[in-house]
């Protein structure tokens, strides 16, 4: 069994606030949101590690891209557990990559690089990472899509009004590109 604590992001969430304390949590048993045709759960985010990285899954069906988008100051990973990503990549030169991800690959994007990615098969599971000088974005994920407690993917794709994507720029190092063009898309 699970237990459940109050937050200040949430009623009810299965990871306790306070830093100091060990934990576990069961499979898919964390803090969920929907995003497109997205399940995310945090596993850990920047209550329980002083804001210096988060842990959390994206589960989803081969679908859109997810659209372009940099963090100032936030590296993030990227590791398939299964399935296979589409990793869309640009350097601060802008030389623009895109790799193929499937089981056990990993993907490093340092912050200042504009990426993207699209599941390119069904049923597919990314573990991510974001860390970076006192900032995480775990909870951009609920604050751009919508909380849930279903364990599965969303019956249909919840993608948020236009206007709300630019709201999460300075709290959570997120800075979308609408204009951003991949070359060899």
């Amino acid at each position: 069994m699970t237990m459940e604590f109050a937050t200040r992001y949430r009623a009810a969430s299965r990871i306790p606030a306070d830093p100091s304390k060990p934990y576990v949590i069961e499979k898919g048993e964390g803090d969920r949101a929907h995003l497109f045709g997205d399940l995310i759960t945090v596993y850990a985010g920047g209550e329980q590690t002083e804001n210096t990285f988060n842990f959390f899954t994206v589960e989803g069906p081969r679908g859109d891209i997810i659209p372009a988008h940099v963090h100032a100051d936030t590296h993030e990973v990227f590791y398939v557990t299964q399935g296979a990503v589409r990793l869309f990549v640009e350097d601060t030169e802008g030389e623009q990559s895109e790799r193929v991800l499937t089981p056990g690959d990993f993907g490093f994007v340092p912050k200042n690089c504009p990426h993207a990615y699209r599941m390119e098969r069904h049923h597919t599971q990314i573990v991510g990472v974001a860390a970076g000088p006192g900032h995480t974005f775990e909870r951009f994920f609920e604050t751009l899509g919508t909380p849930t407690e279903q364990l599965g993917l969303p019956a249909e794709p919840f993608v948020p009004e236009q206007h709300k994507f630019g709201s999460v720029r300075e709290q959570f190092d997120v800075r979308f590109l609408p204009d951003h063009q991949w070359r060899d898309r």
